[in-house]
């Protein structure tokens, strides 16, 4: 059952999705329209992906996937009506889901293990450094796979979007 705070935290986290997916857009100079349509799928995705998180028990590797995986639906749709690649609006739509704390703390951990000498601590960091790295590689895997799917499922409309364009 939701509640209304749960809704409130799932359009927050939209939210701030979009505003990163917006940044991210404007650094590639895409036309106007292809800025708001990423804000949208950013928010859409990383919505479903908090969604997934809380209320199933997907983890953050396969809640990404379908994440990702409705992000390339939506671009090859999107695509079609703004005249523009699927992939100038899934690619900054997907850039505010990589796990960038896995990744820190990957990293943060490598640099720990390299301070310690005792075999029970380096054991732990070990281990950690693992989690996270490999958290880290799942999640980005997923949303590589995810948003290319639909591309290769839908891969004329794609194509004919992207080369040949009247």
């Amino acid at each position: 059952m939701m509640n209304i705070e749960f809704l409130e935290a799932v359009v927050w986290d939209g939210l701030f999705a979009a505003v990163a997916a917006i940044g991210f857009s404007v650094i590639s100079n895409p036309p106007r329209k292809a800025i708001y349509v990423s804000a949208l799928l950013a928010a859409v995705g990383h919505s479903l992906r908090f969604f997934l998180m809380r209320n199933t028990s997907l983890d953050i590797g396969m809640a990404s996937f379908f994440a990702a995986f409705a992000i390339g639906l939506l671009s090859i749709l999107f695509a079609k009506i703004v005249r523009c690649p699927a992939e100038v609006f899934s690619f900054p739509s997907l850039l505010p889901m990589i796990p960038g704390m896995y990744a820190y703390k990957t990293v943060l951990g490598l640099v720990k293990f390299m301070q310690y000498a005792n075999d029970d601590t380096s054991a732990a960091i070990m281990v950690d450094i693992f989690r996270n790295g490999i958290t880290t590689v799942f999640v980005l895997s997923a949303l590589v796979i995810g948003a290319a799917i639909p591309m290769f499922i839908f891969y004329k409309q794609s194509f004919m979007m992207t080369r040949l364009l009247k």
